[in-house]
C-alpha cells in the first residue's frame, strides 16, 4: 500500500488517539490505565515474594491491578492439581480446599483473569521430570474456567550461592551448586513454555545476572566469621538477594538461602511490573527503602536485561 501524505496524518492521527486513551503499548497487556488488569498467580512463596511492591510499581505507573491467588508455601505444581483433582471429586472435600477453605475452581470463577500465571516449587524446579503431567494438567483446566486468560509461566531462582542445599535434578540428585540449579530450572520453563505457547516472567534470569555482576553481586562469608557473630549481628551480606541470615526472637540465628529479601523482592517485581507494562524501568522512581539508590539502578538494570537473553 502507498503512504500518501494523507494516510500519514490519519496513521498519525491514530497513535494519537490510543496514546491519549491510554493503552499500553509496550507491555504484554494491551489494557486502558482505566481499567484493572487482572492477575490470577497459581505458586507458592516464591510468587508472593516476587510480587510484593508490584501494587507500589503499578500505582506509579498509573496502572490498576487485581490479584487472585492460589498460593501455599512450598506447593509444587502435582501437589496443586491434586488439590483440583480432589475438589472436581468432591466438592466439598477439604484436600481440595487447600486455599483458606476454597478451591482453585472457586478462586477462579471469582472475576475474568487477565494473566494466570503457573510455577514449580524452588525444589522441584531444576528437576524436569516434576513438571508433567502437571503443569499440563493445569493449563487445560485453566483454559476450560478462564478460556480468554493468557497462561504465562513464571521462573523463579536459584538458591544463594552459599546455600546448604540444592534445587533436584532427578529423583534423588541435587544439583551441585546453584549455576546448575540454575540452567537446569531456566532449560525447563524453556522447554515448557514452548510446549504449551506461554510467555515466560525470567525473575530467574534476573536474579543470575545480578548473581554475575562482579561490582553487585552478594559474596559468601566463612563459617568461622558466623560462628563469631554475636546478637543482634549478623554476618555481612550486602547485595544479598535472599533472606540470608537473621534471627528469631528466642536469639537463634537462622539461615535462608532461599527466599528473597526486600532487594530480592523488588528485583522480582520490577520484573513482573516491566512483563506486564513495559516502559523503561530505569525512569521508575518508587523503590523501599532499605535498597540504596545505587543497588536500585543495577537491579532495574537487572531486570531489563533479563528480558534481553535468548529464550526470554
Amino acid at each position: 500500500m502507498k503512504f500518501t501524505p494523507i494516510r500519514y496524518i490519519l496513521l498519525i492521527c491514530l497513535l494519537l488517539t490510543f496514546s491519549s486513551n491510554g493503552f499500553a503499548v509496550q507491555g504484554r497487556f494491551s489494557v486502558s490505565k482505566h481499567d484493572t488488569l487482572k492477575i490470577f498467580i497459581i505458586g507458592n512463596s516464591f510468587s508472593g515474594n516476587a510480587t510484593t511492591y508490584l501494587p507500589q510499581l503499578a500505582k506509579e505507573g498509573g496502572h490498576i491491578i487485581k490479584f487472585g491467588r492460589a498460593e501455599l508455601g512450598g506447593c509444587s505444581l502435582k501437589q496443586h492439581w491434586d488439590g483440583v483433582v480432589a475438589a472436581e471429586a468432591n466438592a466439598d472435600d477439604v484436600k481440595g480446599k487447600m486455599y483458606k477453605g476454597k478451591s482453585m475452581k472457586e478462586l477462579l470463577a471469582a472475576d475474568k483473569w487477565d494473566i494466570v500465571t503457573i510455577q514449580q516449587y524452588s525444589r522441584l524446579s531444576s528437576s524436569v521430570a516434576t513438571y508433567e503431567p502437571y503443569i499440563s494438567n493445569l493449563y487445560e483446566f485453566i483454559k476450560k474456567q478462564q478460556p480468554k486468560a493468557r497462561i504465562v509461566l513464571h521462573e523463579t531462582w536459584a538458591y544463594r550461592r552459599d546455600a546448604k542445599q540444592w534445587g533436584l535434578i532427578t529423583e534423588k540428585e541435587e544439583a551441585a551448586n546453584d549455576e546448575q540449579m540454575h540452567e537446569k530450572l531456566k532449560a525447563n520453563y524453556l522447554t515448557f513454555a514452548g510446549k504449551l505457547h506461554t510467555g515466560i516472567i525470567p525473575t530467574g534470569e534476573a536474579f543470575w545476572i545480578m548473581r554475575n555482576n562482579r561490582s553487585w553481586a552478594y559474596q559468601p562469608v566463612s563459617e568461622a566469621v558466623v560462628k563469631a557473630v554475636v546478637y543482634p549481628a549478623v554476618p555481612p551480606q550486602p547485595y544479598s538477594l535472599n533472606m540470608g541470615y537473621y534471627w528469631l526472637p528466642d536469639k537463634t540465628l537462622k539461615f535462608d538461602p532461599n527466599h528473597a529479601n526486600v532487594a530480592g523482592c523488588y528485583l522480582g517485581s520490577l520484573v513482573w511490573y516491566h512483563y506486564l507494562f513495559g516502559g523503561r524501568l530505569k525512569k521508575v522512581k518508587y523503590k523501599p527503602a532499605e535498597v540504596s539508590d545505587e543497588f536500585a539502578t543495577q537491579l532495574k538494570k537487572a531486570a531489563t536485561s533479563a528480558f534481553k537473553v535468548s529464550g526470554f
